[in-house]
């Protein structure tokens, strides 16, 4: 997935979920938030998610077992454990149990954001460093965009739809897996944000259009 990479932090105490999640939106992420292992496993069997940010301490299923648990099912998200206990057992335990990185409590933000970003790469195949339709030019590292040479400034939500769509050219893409990809589970899926941002997105980019609508379908862009 290019453009949000979409993080499911899993933290019983309240605050420090909103906070985490509330700072990691700000950072670009797509981010869900529960805070107890039952729904954190109900989420993970739903969506695939790129990290999971994991409390060891969770109500009803231990973090401890969402772990395990994911790893048995095979699910793709790779696995940030975070915990107060930070002695090197306590770290080895974490990692034997499937965890792929570890942060002891309390962090640094700005190293959180570093970390997820670390195993987020991990967790998708690379891409082209930039991305092409005709004459528009994606660059993902400078998060610019182009169209016969000249800059196209775009909004976060923009920049990720054309993105998504960029990385499977040809290819019809849903309302609902823009959704999945680039939204968050708190959008409404009756709303018309899809749309709209795709009309934005056209109106910017100019003639002619290089994404076209596919009756009862979705978009596509190219050929």
């Amino acid at each position: 997935m290019l453009g949000r990479m979409r993080v499911l932090v899993v933290e019983d105490h309240e605050l420090l979920a909103r906070t985490i999640g509330a700072g990691l939106r700000r950072e670009g992420f797509a981010v869900d938030v529960v805070t107890d292992g039952d729904r954190a496993l109900q989420n993970l069997d739903l969506i695939p998610y790129d990290v999971l940010v994991l409390d060891r301490d969770l109500p009803t299923i231990s973090g401890d077992d969402v772990c395990r648990q994911a790893g048995a099912h095979g699910l793709p998200a790779r696995i940030l454990m975070l915990t107060a206990a930070g002695t090197l057992s306590d770290r080895v335990h974490g990692l034997d149990l499937g965890a792929d990185d570890y942060l002891t409590k309390p962090f640094d933000f700005p190293e959180l954001v570093a970390r997820i970003r670390a195993l987020a790469r991990r967790a998708v195949p690379p891409i082209p460093p930039v991305l092409r339709c005709a004459d528009v030019e994606l660059d993902p590292a400078r998060r610019t965009v182009t169209r016969a040479g000249r800059p196209v400034p775009l909004s976060p939500k923009e920049f990720a739809v054309l993105a998504h769509l960029l990385t499977r050219p040809g290819v019809v893409v849903s309302t609902e897996e823009l959704l999945d990809h680039v939204w968050d589970e708190a959008a409404n899926p009756f709303t018309t944000t899809v749309k709209t941002t795709l009309g934005r997105l056209r109106a910017k980019l100019g003639e002619p259009p290089i994404i076209t609508t596919v009756r009862e379908g979705g978009y596509r862009a190219g050929d």
